[in-house]
């Protein structure tokens, strides 16, 4: 009779994906992620059979959870114009926040060479694709009511928007300069206009 498992899932890969966001795919060791997860080599092993599976399903349950705070913020109340503007700063805000200015997990991942498999690359694209489509919603609603430009599609639209926020967060690993971030968030949100 095999022996029940002693630890849990979701809390082993939440510890994972920290420790991965924290240190990247290749930097991160084996022993590394036991003593994050709590788990024995075997047993590290035997759940999840392999670092790079364990990194998958890190980035997926990070993408998960932004996404959903993703769409909690643009379908909140407010106008369009405002429902952008508070990702942005929502955005900056975690990233001045962590002090190991660790950026995005997900932009992370699709530049590391080392953990960069195709698996990796459907996961960061899915993300982008669907944190577009939300965008493009909103744009939509923006152009609508009359708040934003309406001689450039809202998929052009959404996709300069998410080039800034994929620019906020590599700026956000490099730069504690608020005031420079907030620059680019409100050159971005005035070209919607």
């Amino acid at each position: 009779m095999p022996r029940p498992r002693e630890f849990d899932d979701d809390a082993a890969v939440d510890a994972a994906m920290e420790t991965f966001w924290t240190h990247g795919y290749e930097a991160t060791t084996t022993a590394q992620l036991c003593e994050s997860t709590g788990l024995g080599r075997g047993s590290l092993y035997n759940a999840f059979g392999s670092k790079h599976r364990l990194y998958e399903l890190a980035l997926d349950r990070y993408t998960e959870r932004g996404y959903q705070d993703q769409v909690d913020i643009l379908r909140a109340p407010g106008t369009a114009g405002e429902r952008l503007r508070a990702l942005l700063v929502w955005v900056i805000d975690i990233d001045l926040a962590d002090s190991a200015h660790r950026g995005c997990l997900a932009l992370n991942a699709a530049t590391e060479a080392a953990g960069r498999t195709e698996p990796v690359m459907k996961l960061t694209r899915r993300h982008c694709e669907r944190l577009e489509d939300v965008l493009r919603e909103v744009i939509e609603n923006g152009q609508r009511d009359g708040e934003f430009r309406a001689d450039q599609s809202a998929r052009q639209l959404a996709r300069t928007l998410l080039s800034t926020y994929y620019g906020l967060r590599t700026l956000g690993k490099i730069t504690d300069d608020r005031a420079a971030l907030m620059d680019v968030t409100d050159g971005a949100l005035a070209a919607l206009h």
